[in-house]
C-alpha cells in the first residue's frame, strides 16, 4: 500500500485543525469558511428527482441513460454555446475530483510524460499526475512552457482559489498553441456558472475552439449549481475521440453514477431557476465578505467569478489564518494551491447568511 500513497504529499487540511480548534472556541462559535462545501437545500425538483428513481435494483449504466445524455448536450448548448455537441461528446463521472485524481492513469500516464497545471490550482491536478507516477510543471503562462514531453495540459476557468477568469482570446490561443504541438487539453470549467464579474467562457464554445472538439474536454460539477456535493454527479464533454476509450475503461473499473442520482442530473440540468436563485445567496454572502473583509483591510486580487475571495494582507497565509481564527473565522491558507499562494488566503462564500452576517460583524 505504501508504494502508492508515498507518492502522494501530506493531506494539506489536516494542518489547519489547530486553527479549526482557536476558531471553534469563539464564544459566538466558528465561522467555517474554508472548505467550499454547500449548505443551502437540495432544490425540491431535483430531491424528488432522486426520490422517484429510488426504486432502481438493476445496476446502472457507465454512460449514463439516453434521458442524462441528451440533458447534458441540451445544456451545453442552452448555457456554453456549444456546437454540434452529440451522446458521443458527453461521459458522465462520479464527482470531479474522482476525475480529476484519476485521469492521468486512465489516460495511460506514467514516467516520462508530463502534466501541466496553473501555478496556483486545485491541489489533486498535481495528485493525479503521482499516482500516475508521471511529472508534472506549474505554468503562469502555458503558451510559454517547452512543449516536450507535456501529454496533458490542465486549465481552470474560473479559478480555484483565486476566481480568476480567463478571457476567450487568453483560451483561443491556448487550444491553437496545445493542437500544435500534440497536447491533450483539459478545461475545469466547475464554476463556469457563478460569474460576477466576469462572464466565463468555455472551451466548447466556438469562439474558442473553431468549431472543432478536437483534443478538448470540458469538465463541469453540479456540486456548486446545484448543491449537489453530496450527490457525486459531474461530466465531461468534448472530443469523441478522448470520451470512448475513457468510457471503456470506467465501464471496466464499474466508476458508474448511480441510477437515481442520473435521475436527479436529469432534473437539474434541465432547470434554471433554480441555479439563478442559489446565485442571489451567494452574491448577498459575497458582498458581504467582501465589504467587511476590504474594511477590514484587507486586498481582494482577482475574485471575479467563483465561489471564493482571494484575500491577503501581505503576509505570512499562516499569520492571516491565525488572525482571523482568533475571531472565530476559519479559511484556507493560500500555500494549500502551490508556493504562490503563501501570502493569502482562500474565502468562501458557503456558508449560511447567518454565519456570513456574524464574519462580517466580527471583521468590523
Amino acid at each position: 500500500m505504501s508504494a502508492v500513497s508515498d507518492r502522494l504529499p501530506t493531506f494539506p487540511w489536516d494542518k489547519l485543525e489547530p486553527y479549526k480548534k482557536t476558531a471553534a472556541a469563539h464564544p459566538g462559535g466558528i465561522v467555517d469558511l474554508s472548505v467550499g462545501t454547500p449548505v443551502d437545500p437540495v432544490p425540491e425538483l431535483i430531491r424528488k428527482a432522486l426520490v422517484d428513481a429510488a426504486d432502481s435494483p438493476g445496476y446502472p449504466t457507465v454512460w449514463g441513460t439516453p434521458a442524462l445524455r441528451d440533458a447534458i448536450t441540451g445544456w451545453l448548448e442552452r448555457r456554453l454555446g456549444a456546437r454540434g455537441v452529440t451522446h458521443r461528446h458527453v461521459l458522465p463521472v462520479v464527482g470531479s475530483k474522482e476525475l480529476v485524481a484519476w485521469l492521468p492513469t486512465q489516460l495511460g500516464l506514467g514516467p516520462g510524460d508530463k502534466v501541466a497545471f496553473p501555478r496556483l490550482a486545485y491541489p489533486t491536478y498535481e495528485v493525479g499526475a503521482r499516482l500516475a507516477r508521471a511529472a508534472y510543471e506549474a505554468y503562469d503562462d502555458p503558451t510559454a512552457l517547452d512543449p516536450t514531453g507535456i501529454r496533458l495540459l490542465w486549465l481552470n476557468s474560473p479559478s480555484n482559489p483565486t476566481g480568476r477568469v480567463l478571457s476567450k482570446a487568453e483560451l483561443t490561443r491556448t487550444v491553437a498553441w496545445a493542437r500544435e504541438h500534440g497536447i491533450l487539453v483539459f478545461s475545469d470549467e466547475c464554476y463556469l456558472e457563478l460569474g460576477w464579474e466576469a462572464d466565463p467562457v468555455s472551451v466548447l464554445h466556438p469562439d474558442v475552439n473553431g468549431g472543432s472538439h478536437d483534443g478538448i474536454v470540458s469538465v463541469h460539477s453540479l456540486s456548486k449549481r446545484s448543491n449537489l456535493a453530496g450527490y457525486r454527479a459531474a461530466f465531461l464533454a468534448g472530443d469523441p475521440e478522448v470520451l470512448a476509450p475513457l468510457l471503456e475503461i470506467r465501464k471496466h473499473g464499474g466508476m458508474m453514477t448511480s441510477a437515481p442520482t442520473q435521475a436527479a442530473v436529469v432534473a437539474a440540468l434541465s432547470d434554471d431557476a433554480h441555479v439563478h436563485e442559489q446565485r442571489e445567496r451567494y452574491a448577498v454572502r459575497r458582498t458581504l465578505l467582501r465589504e467587511a473583509l476590504l474594511a477590514h483591510g484587507f486586498r481582494l486580487d482577482h475574485s471575479e467569478a467563483g465561489l471564493y475571495l482571494w484575500a491577503t494582507r501581505d503576509e505570512s497565509c499562516w499569520d492571516t489564518v491565525s488572525h482571523l481564527a482568533e475571531r472565530g473565522i476559519l479559511v484556507a491558507p493560500g500555500d494549500f494551491y502551490g508556493p504562490a499562494g503563501g501570502r493569502h488566503v482562500r474565502v468562501a462564500l458557503t456558508a449560511t447568511d447567518e454565519r456570513v452576517r456574524a464574519a462580517a460583524e466580527r471583521l468590523a
